[in-house]
């Protein structure tokens, strides 16, 4: 006759009672630190099939785990403080930040565009703090900000990896500064450290509205078919974050981690020019492909190659409107478009779209005459009337 063990195991060791109580006790994300209960989900994850059956669970164990990394990057009401060199004012029209991992020449790059000297070197970790400098291009102030290099891990607190992630979350533009003598690897990786702490690359915010309410429970409706999320799904995730009473609306087919994305909301949507460095060393056609690829800049700072290019691919996707103080303009100052002919001597001044602005351009939402968050007409449609009789 078999036997089964129901014996339980000594409190801070172990989890008693076989296989069944320790997967249990893993998938509720117990035990253990903060970081050891998001390994064990993110292996449990792992190992869970993905399907309809298997659906609301994986999206249980989501929400917990983006709960638990959400407070692990969250600073303690008792030690840590602001770290000497990370606090740095934000000026200009535009902040980018060089993110890439150790001696892939961030460093360099910052002294190229701007003159600021940091300290570069041909081995890694040379830039301990963030070293913050100006470019001037086309009247365009823009603070580049040189960030310590990356590690695996980073943005779990290693090699200062928060304090790095932090302040780049506070920029507008990251520049991926990547090593092109090495594989893709390096760009996965670092996009997942991102990712890790809420920075969404080249990505849009999800069209889903999500409004607590004081009663009537769950009210879902989706404007789209959906592939990969449902009702079910949606109130197992609300359930994790004590939300019972929601009016949820999905314009667009997303994933459980795209509506936990809304759900968390600490969340940065941000533009990634990905800057393939060194292309001194690579052949003619590896540098061609690299070029072609999306979002990809190619250059060389030791040999000064391709620098115009690279300052160009920043501003006019955020651009709303210029104020200009000048003779160009009837009055100063004066609400222009990026098509304006300016004057010599003449003062401009850039409003970039906020984050909800751009997602309102995107998704296209007319309010009167201009799509919302832009300066873009939309023509009225001419309504068809019948001749009037006499």
């Amino acid at each position: 006759m078999a036997s089964f063990s129901t014996s339980s195991a000594k409190a801070g060791s172990s989890v008693g009672g076989g296989g069944w109580a320790k997967a249990k006790h893993q998938s509720a994300g117990g035990g253990g630190s903060t970081l050891e209960r998001i390994q064990q989900i993110e292996l449990e994850i792992s190992r869970t099939q993905k399907n309809k059956a298997t659906a609301k669970h994986l999206g249980e164990l989501k929400a917990k785990l983006c709960k638990l990394k959400r407070d692990m990057l969250e600073p303690s009401g008792g030690g840590g403080g602001k770290v000497a060199g990370f606090e740095v004012q934000k000026i200009g029209d535009a902040r980018i930040g060089l993110v890439g991992f150790p001696s892939v020449g961030k460093s360099s790059l910052l002294t190229a565009l701007t003159g600021v000297q940091s300290e570069a070197a041909a081995y890694e970790f040379t830039t301990l703090t963030c070293i913050p400098g100006v470019i001037y291009y086309n009247d365009i102030r823009i603070q580049l900000l040189d960030l310590p290099g990356l590690i695996v891990g980073a943005s779990t607190g290693k090699g200062r990896g928060r304090q790095v992630i932090a302040t780049a979350k506070s920029c507008d533009i990251i520049l991926m500064v990547l090593d092109p003598t090495k594989d893709d690897a390096q760009k996965e990786m670092l996009t997942k450290e991102l990712e890790n702490v809420g920075i969404r690359l080249n990505k849009k915010p999800p069209d889903v509205t999500v409004r607590p309410t004081k009663g009537g429970g769950l009210k879902f409706q989706a404007t789209v078919p959906l592939n990969h999320f449902d009702e079910e799904v949606c109130a197992t995730v609300l359930k994790q974050y004590k939300m019972h009473n929601a009016d949820v609306l999905v314009r667009e087919d997303v994933t459980v981690d795209e509506f936990i994305d809304v759900i968390d909301g600490n969340r940065k949507y941000c533009k990634c020019i990905y800057v393939y460095n060194k292309i001194d060393l690579l052949k003619l056609e590896e540098i061609d492909e690299l070029a072609r690829r999306p979002q990809s800049v190619v250059v060389s700072v030791q040999n000064k190659w391709n620098y115009d290019y690279l300052l160009r691919k920043s501003l006019l996707e955020d651009f709303k409107h210029a104020f200009v103080l000048g003779s160009s303009v009837k009055q100063s100052p004066q609400v222009c478009g990026k098509d304006h002919i300016l004057h010599d001597q003449d003062v401009v001044q850039i409003v970039k779209l906020t984050q909800a602005e751009k997602a309102k351009a995107l998704h296209g939402k007319k309010t009167g005459t201009t799509i919302a968050g832009s300066n873009i007409k939309v023509e009225k449609k001419k309504e068809d009337k019948a001749p009037l009789k006499s």
